[in-house]
Parts: C-alpha cells; structure tokens; sequence
C-alpha cells in the first residue's frame, strides 16, 4: 500500500480545505442550525455553495452528475468536509444521504434512479432510512424486525412502527425495510407523501448534525407498487450490508475530520493559555493529552485507508469495517473528550465549537452497530476462522 497522495488527490484535498475554512465555517453559528439539524433553507444554501465550488455530492457516479470518487479518494475529502459541522450537509455527503445514494447506484433499476437517485445527486433531494424499531422490534438486530410486507396482487402491503430514522422530516423519498411472510426481509421505495406514511414526530437527541432531525414514523397500510421494490425480493439484509460496510466507513472519515477540529482548537488554547507560570502544553498532563490525540487520529487515519484500500479491491470488508468503526468511533472520542479536558471552561460552553463536536460524536459509538455489537460478529468470525484451519 503506497499511502502517498497522488497530484489529483492533493489538489481535490487543498479545495475542499479551502472551501470548508472559506465557505463553510462562517455559517457555524447562523440560527436556522438548529437543535433538530440544519434547517431546510439553510442546506438549500450550503448545497449552492457546494454546487458552484464543484464540490457536490462528489461520491456520486460521474453517470449521475458526481466526481466518482473511490473510498480512498472520499476518506480524503470526506475528513475534510467534516472538519465543519455544516461541511457534509453542505457538500451533500451525510449520513444517511451518503449511504442511501451508495445502495441506489449499486441496486436501484435505472428508472428508480432517474427517479429517486438524480435529484438526490444534485442536491435537490432528501431521503431517509427506515430500519430501527422501537422495543421489541429490530434495533441492533435487524432480524427482529416487525414491520411487515405483504402481498395483494401488484402491490406490497406495508404495517409498522419505525424510530430513530434520519433526516425524516422534510425528506422526499424513503428505503423502508421490511420483513416478508416468508421471514426474508426487502427493500421498499416510496414518495413520503404517499398515503399512510406518517411523520409521528422528531426525538430529541444529543446530536444537532442532521437535517431532518431523528424521528418516529408509522406505516399504516401503505401499498408500494411492485415496480418500486428496491432491488429482489427478499434479499434486504444482504443489501443492509451492501450499504453498511461503506456507510461505517464514511461516519469514521467524517468524524476524524471534527477531532481533527477539536484537536487544533485545544492545541492552539494550550499554546497561550497559562497556567502556574508557563503555557498549559508546557504541563505534562496536557501535552500528554495532545500527544494522545495525534496518536489516536493517526491511528484512525490508517484504519480508514487501510479499509478503503480493502473496499477498493472489491472486497466485501464488512469485517475490516467493523474494526475500523470500533477503532475510529473510540479514537475519535478520546480525542474530543480531552480537548474538552484542555480547554476547561471553554470545553463545556459555546465560547468554542468543541462543546457542540462532543455532543454530536457520542453518538458516533452507536450509529451504525454499537461498538459491543460489532465486536461481537468480529469474535464471532476469528472463532468460525480458527475453526476451519483445525
């Protein structure tokens, strides 16, 4: 593995850089960000920017109006764009957006996609997930899923309650997931307007980084026409990994690039600040903790690339994913749990964004699987390994 950036790599590097410190950061504390998430107006004005930059939805296919990024190029970009709170909704690459335009390109007929997939490309577009349920359905086992599809002639009957699903509100188009008859599970698509789709309302969180917020949302005998099932019938938790394994991947480069943030804030307080007579990175209790952030987002960086060579090749990489979103999330963590550390006072209030980066990363160990979950299957898979080398 040559982890040298190539000409083109720098270049793409040093715009979204530019882009995010020029553009972006100044709207960091304009009202419409709101505690549920960007507001609508405010992604509308951020995604113009991307636009005009050449910066849009750059993962996207270059058939779909992207840059046709490969993972190793978007583990780049992508710790960019994150080093905003405002930079992926901005550039078009958030969660679940990024992870829903990854599953449409690789799944989706070409109709669905002229449909569903191009206005989300350019920026015109929302959409949202629907797989978590509330007790006792399917949480970080989708195979306890309630919501039910059956069907009745050339349509799908969909029944059930979903929750903590992304950018829901105001989002036009919806994957639902849902478990046949047969105990299998598919993919749905569907307009939010159709009839019996309810918007129930928005959950408050700790994060404020979504638009669209996280919320409840109750399907009550909503008929998907055949035409609109996402892919085959009965293979929707194959397609869940499909778009999982990239999806951990992407939350792991977004963040790295907010306690890459949180890092330079601290170290530069650290730097002035005094305390006892000498600067507080002059105290070994500080800049021990600096020195723990560089290791800890270093190693998150080579986790990152390392899996996105992986993906790259072809492979599937859930378990290389796996590792790097316990590694990453964690790193990630420590990282900006001691700058809040380092900065006292000014780390528990909104005088620096930090405060904000510490709320919204939490999150970040249990998106996508819990840190427990995934080393669990990883276990799971060194035992079965050992085994078959007996």
């Amino acid at each position: 593995m040559d982890f040298a950036l190539t000409p083109g790599q720098k270049e793409l590097q040093e715009r979204t850089r530019r882009f995010i410190n020029e553009k972006i950061i100044p709207y960091e504390k304009d009202p419409r960000a709101t505690s549920h998430g960007p507001t609508e107006e405010l992604r509308r004005e951020l995604v113009a920017l991307a636009r005009e930059a050449g910066l849009l939805t750059p993962h996207a296919s270059v058939e779909m109006g992207g840059l046709g990024l490969s993972h190793i190029d978007k583990a780049i970009v992508f710790e960019e764009a994150g080093y905003s709170t405002l930079g992926p909704t901005a550039m078009n690459i958030h969660a679940p957006d990024e992870g829903n335009i990854h599953l449409m390109e690789m799944v989706a007929t070409h109709e669905q996609k002229e449909r569903w997939l191009r206005p989300q490309v350019q920026g015109l577009t929302r959409s949202c997930f629907a797989m978590t349920e509330p007790d006792p359905g399917a949480g970080a086992d989708p195979s306890m899923m309630l919501t039910t599809a059956v069907r009745d002639g050339d349509e799908y009957v969909i029944n059930g309650t979903k929750w903590f699903i992304t950018g829901a509100e105001g989002a036009s188009y919806v994957i639902i997931m849902a478990k046949m008859e047969d105990g299998s599970a598919t993919m749905f698509l569907s307009d939010m307007d159709r009839a019996g789709i309810k918007v129930v309302r928005q959950m408050d969180a700790m994060d404020s980084c979504f638009t669209g917020g996280h919320c409840v949302m109750e399907f009550t005998n909503v008929r998907i026409p055949a035409t609109d099932v996402l892919g085959e019938i009965g293979r929707g938790f194959k397609y869940a990994q499909v778009r999982l394994a990239p999806a951990r991947l992407t939350h792991c480069m977004r963040w790295l690039g907010q306690a890459r943030r949180a890092h330079d804030i601290a170290t530069a307080y650290a730097s002035k600040r005094e305390a006892f007579k000498r600067v507080l990175a002059k105290h070994e209790g500080v800049g021990f903790m600096l020195a723990d952030n560089d290791m800890d987002i270093q190693t998150s960086r080579l986790h990152i690339l390392h899996t996105a060579w992986i993906l790259d090749q072809g492979h599937s990489g859930n378990f290389e994913s796996s590792r790097a979103k316990v590694t990453c999330s964690e790193a990630e963590w420590r990282v900006v749990d001691r700058c809040v550390q380092i900065l006292g006072g000014q780390g528990v209030t909104g005088e620096t964004i930090v405060m904000r980066i510490f709320m919204d990363m939490r999150a970040f160990r249990i998106y996508d699987g819990p840190s427990e979950v995934h080393r669990w299957s990883m276990a799971r898979k060194i035992v079965d390994a050992a085994e078959n080398r007996q």
